[in-house]
């Protein structure tokens, strides 16, 4: 797993919502995607979210699912999904 995306989800966290951005868009993995709409989720931009939850072959939780779809995703990174 690309650390990267970690760092991505990390940055995020702390509010650093443009270059989390900068590291999901780098990467095209499916995990890179699921980031990517996730950043879009904490700008809050519905449209772009949902985009990169279909490209990440995800369902859209719904734009109030930030806190635990960063938890999810950390979660995935951890067990390699």
């Amino acid at each position: 797993m690309d650390k990267s995306l970690l760092d991505g989800l990390r940055l995020l966290q702390q509010g650093q919502w443009d270059t989390a951005h900068r590291i999901a868009q780098a990467d095209e993995s499916d995990l890179g995607s699921w980031l990517h709409g996730i950043v879009h989720m904490a700008e809050p931009d519905e449209w772009n979210s949902r985009y990169w939850y279909r490209s990440a072959g995800r369902s859209f939780p719904g734009m109030d699912a930030l806190t635990a779809e960063m938890a999810a995703f950390e979660a995935a990174w951890q067990t390699g999904r």
